[in-house]
């Protein structure tokens, strides 16, 4: 896996320098430039998506067991930024962000499955997104070989999303529990208790359409203010487009993207992407590669700080540990040094009294009493 995924890289990063050299590097940074206070704008309109898709994992919990609206939006930073920043496919900050969500007060298989239900949800709503830009720009444009490339991707995709969704439920249930039986070792009865509290948790989550459908409504929301980077960096480039346009741009951009899952930060992907989406509305490739600079500005500006959270919690967990593993001994060690410190203490009261006057409540030990008062007179008679 690991190998694919470093061959992915490489034809992605050879693709897009090839694009650049293709457009020429100094009319690509010229448009970058020409971006000015808009590369900020854009900046900052991810910051909002970001925040907003966090909104839209904290609407499917319960109300009873839901984390704190913080902690779904800081841990969604977290998410944004190991899948578009770390060579991993775009959904290994997703399961980063349900173990550290379970580290927060909420049960594990609650955790991991309100991940799964954010996924769908997001799935659905880009799905419908892209959609209503293939629609869009059926409708500027007419049908076009554009349009017919993405209708045919998106019917490959709806079965797929539907296998996703019946994954979860109780027939994929069955499924893994079958393949479980049949592949899994000496630990197997561990995995089937794991999945068995992860469909519990999926089941709960299902159980409410009116918080999913309420989830899906938060995360379309977000997709459209994501339009807003293509709308606003190419007005201030130079070549406004329509809020329309915008949409056609940001949701087949999206999907080619999404497409590209299995290759790191959709390198190569996102800039062709763009170039033949631009190209449909006359904006040349210089521009559409300068579009993809400031998304990619707009990845690093917002994904950066999340890694860096990230680091930051996952070194308080390993302090927590550490010190769950040490405080046994600390304390035991405590209370020896306690119990020591009192039977030395006993020791030296004893032997500055006289052997009468010791108090009733420490003399527990007859025993050792006689012998400490033959020890005394056999000093004595040596005095």
């Amino acid at each position: 896996m690991k190998r694919l995924t470093t061959l992915a890289l490489i034809v992605g990063l050879c693709t897009v320098a090839g694009l650049f050299l293709s457009s020429g590097l100094d009319d690509v940074a010229a448009a970058v430039v020409s971006a000015g206070w808009g590369a900020a704008i854009v900046v900052a309109a991810r910051a909002v998506a970001v925040g907003w898709a966090g909104l839209g994992w904290f609407a499917v919990f319960p109300r009873a067991e839901r984390p704190s609206l913080w902690n779904c939006v800081s841990l969604r930073f977290v998410r944004e930024g190991i899948n578009t920043l770390l060579p991993v496919a775009q959904v290994g900050g997703d399961f980063v962000g349900a173990r550290l969500l379970a580290q927060r007060g909420v049960s594990g298989g609650l955790a991991g499955a309100s991940m799964f239900v954010d996924l769908m949800t997001q799935a659905v709503t880009q799905f419908l997104f892209t959609v209503g830009g293939v629609a869009i720009l059926a409708w500027l444009h007419g049908d076009g070989p554009v349009v017919r490339t993405v209708a045919g991707g998106l019917a490959i995709a709806a079965p797929a999303l539907g296998a996703f969704f019946l994954i979860q439920r109780r027939s994929g249930h069955r499924v893994i529990q079958a393949m479980l039986n049949r592949f899994a070792a000496a630990r197997e009865w561990r995995a089937l208790g794991a999945v068995d509290v992860l469909y519990d948790g999926l089941r709960r989550l299902y159980s409410s359409p009116k918080r999913v459908i309420g989830a899906m409504g938060v995360h379309m929301i977000g997709w459209i203010v994501g339009a807003a980077e293509v709308y606003v960096a190419l007005h201030f480039m130079g070549y406004p487009v329509s809020i329309a346009e915008a949409i056609v741009i940001e949701s087949l951009a999206q999907a080619v993207r999404g497409a590209a899952f299995a290759v790191p930060g959709a390198l190569g992907a996102q800039e062709g992407g763009l170039i033949a989406l631009c190209a449909i509305f006359d904006i040349p490739a210089e521009a559409a590669l300068a579009l993809s600079l400031v998304k990619r500005l707009a990845d690093l500006m917002v994904g950066v700080p999340g890694l860096v959270a990230w680091h930051f919690m996952e070194g308080k967990k390993d302090a927590a540990d550490t010190e769950d593993r040490t405080s046994p001994d600390q304390v035991s060690v405590q209370q020896g040094t306690a119990r020591a410190g009192g039977d030395i203490a006993r020791a030296v009261s004893l032997e500055a009294m006289p052997v009468s006057r010791v108090p009733a409540n420490l003399v527990g030990n007859h025993t050792v009493l006689r012998s400490m008062e033959s020890d005394m007179g056999t000093l004595r008679k040596c005095a």
